[in-house]
């Protein structure tokens, strides 16, 4: 039987999701910064399987605008090199030393506006996720029996404060990204 502070705590639990959610897809956005997560979507065909760029590689990020890749076996270092090159994140990865260096190309204006509007659908997905799990949680506030029509109330108003503060969150993530991307 689900009460008040379940249905409230499982909606707080379902918001936290959204925003991180959000997040990590902020992560993905390459902005002009080099971020050692800038490479976590690539796949890497290794060992007759499809892994994750932390599961062959370190990647590091010494400097603004290089990203520094150094393979665990180093004899798959130029399969690494290609799925960065195969990526479709416009980057040209080159070994050297048994390490690879990917330069980050600087980004046009058009580029950065792209990349903005991305920003904004990620954050929107984020938005409707926080959204969403309001929703499903009013709709099982409704179905509660044997609770006054007082709780209820006072529970939504919560459940209201809750939904505008992820929102916020998200907004706020939203902007300091986008002022990242922005930065020449």
């Amino acid at each position: 039987m689900s009460t008040i502070p379940q249905i409230t705590k499982d909606s707080r639990t379902a918001m936290e999701k959204g925003v991180e959610a959000a997040k990590r897809e902020f992560a993905s956005v390459r902005s002009g910064k080099a971020s050692p997560t800038m490479l976590d979507t690539v796949k890497v065909e290794m060992y007759g399987s499809m892994m994750s760029m932390q599961q062959v590689a370190q990647v590091s990020a010494p400097e603004p605008r290089v990203l520094l890749v150094t393979p665990f076996d180093k004899g798959q270092t130029k399969v690494i090199e290609k799925a960065i090159r195969d990526a479709d994140l416009g980057l040209e990865p080159s070994t050297q030393g048994g390490v690879i260096r990917v330069p980050l190309p600087s980004m046009n204006e058009q580029r950065r506006k792209e990349l903005v509007k991305i920003v904004h659908k990620y954050a929107e997905d984020g938005r409707i996720a926080v959204r969403h799990a309001r929703t499903h949680a009013r709709d099982l506030l409704k179905k509660l029996s044997g609770v006054s029509e007082d709780d209820v109330k006072h529970a939504e108003k919560d459940l209201q404060k809750m939904h505008d503060e992820f929102i916020g969150k998200i907004d706020t993530l939203m902007k300091a990204k986008e002022a990242e991307i922005l930065e020449v």
